[in-house]
């Protein structure tokens, strides 16, 4: 698993409409798109972890 602080490269692939709509949320969040699903993806591990579905074993899955 990679360091915490390093970051890595990924290339996503999604709809014109969904990147449409996630640059829109960016723009009123002040964030860039890359930002702003960097931003929702750590939201969504966070609750992950909160709700107890997440365990340190799922790293290494």
């Amino acid at each position: 698993m990679a360091g915490t602080n390093e970051k890595k490269q990924l290339l996503l692939r999604i709809s014109g409409k969904l990147y449409d709509q996630l640059a829109a949320w960016a723009e009123d969040d002040f964030r860039s798109v890359n930002g702003q699903i960097e931003y929702l993806l750590t939201q969504c591990v966070k609750e992950r972890q909160k709700s107890g579905r997440y365990t340190p074993q799922d790293e290494r899955e």
